[in-house]
């Protein structure tokens, strides 16, 4: 029984060492040679200090800055707490808060209103809107920083990422650093 038990036992550990301490450290050496910033988590840094992710949403709520779509993960962008609402379009609840939030838009003077404005996403921390989101929201972020809304349309425009795969999307966490960037001349 030990000539057969012996085999197994050297077999686990090798397949162990292997699959689960050799493998892994390889694939992580090659993603950090070869793809540094995604391998270390997107992260975008302002002013020399990391203010988030660019593959997370994030919960703005300043007229300063663009918004990104509704977030029904915990108390909004929270990302211990992803996941979709699980609420269908027959429910109420549903029903009340999109209509809130377009009532909303309409009342600051948007007449089309995109389907990401007021729909969260599956995981309810998407970073992306879409452009026409971006440019709805241009005349308020430009009455609240006192800017020119040609120079914020310029701003999304730029931001826009290429729709080579999927729809072209914004990014609002890198949109709302140039922003702030833009605002403070470059130094920022």
């Amino acid at each position: 029984m030990l000539a057969q038990l012996r085999p197994a036992i050297i077999l686990v550990i090798l397949l162990t060492a292997l699959t689960g301490i050799a493998y892994p450290l390889a694939i992580t050496g090659v993603a950090q040679i070869t793809l540094p910033h995604a391998a270390n988590g997107s992260l975008a840094v302002a002013g020399g200090q990391v203010i988030g992710s660019e593959l997370i949403g994030q919960n703005w709520t300043s007229d300063r800055y663009f918004h990104g779509r509704p977030s029904a993960a915990g108390s909004g962008y929270d990302a211990m707490a992803s996941s979709g609402s699980n609420l269908g379009p027959t429910s109420a609840k549903l029903l009340a808060r999109v209509k809130q939030d377009v009532d909303t838009l309409r009342a600051g003077g948007a007449t089309a209103i995109p389907a990401d404005a007021v729909t969260a996403s599956g995981s309810g921390l998407d970073p992306d809107i879409s452009p026409a989101f971006a440019l709805l929201q241009v005349p308020r972020v430009a009455k609240a920083r006192g800017m020119d809304e040609a120079a914020l349309t310029d701003a999304v425009a730029r931001a826009i990422a290429d729709g080579a795969v999927g729809e072209p999307r914004v990014n609002v966490l890198l949109l709302n650093i140039s922003l702030d960037r833009l605002s403070s001349g470059g130094n920022g």
